[in-house]
């Protein structure tokens, strides 16, 4: 019987204990943002290189499949990084990064407003 109660309470641990996949969270990506990005990024511009802003036009420019994904061309983006901007694959969780790259494209769709 305390087998059976053990194998229950294992089940119960796995199923109730294992993470979903939903949708990122974009206002979770808003706070790490601001506490990772904002200062070469703040409202969508880019202090190190001016046109390579987060802007909409320009992401869709510059991103190497955007169109076929905007979310994970930006969390490739930000997992990697690229000439100035540094990788932050080794700082960020995946699950933070997709929530960062959310919030950038929702930013992006309503023009930083």
């Amino acid at each position: 019987m305390r087998r059976l109660f053990s194998l229950i309470a294992l089940c119960l641990a796995l199923v109730l204990g294992a993470a979903p996949s939903f949708a990122a969270d974009a206002a979770h990506g808003g706070q790490i943002f601001s506490a990772n990005c904002a200062a070469c990024h703040m409202g969508g511009g880019n202090v190190v290189n001016a046109e390579r802003t987060l802007k909409k036009d320009a992401l869709e420019a510059y991103l190497a499949n955007y169109s076929s994904g905007p979310e994970a061309a930006v969390a490739y983006q930000v997992t990697n990084g690229k000439n100035a901007m540094p990788a932050f694959g080794g700082k960020l969780s995946e699950g933070d990064i997709a929530d960062v790259a959310s919030y950038v494209i929702e930013m992006a769709d309503k023009g930083w407003a």
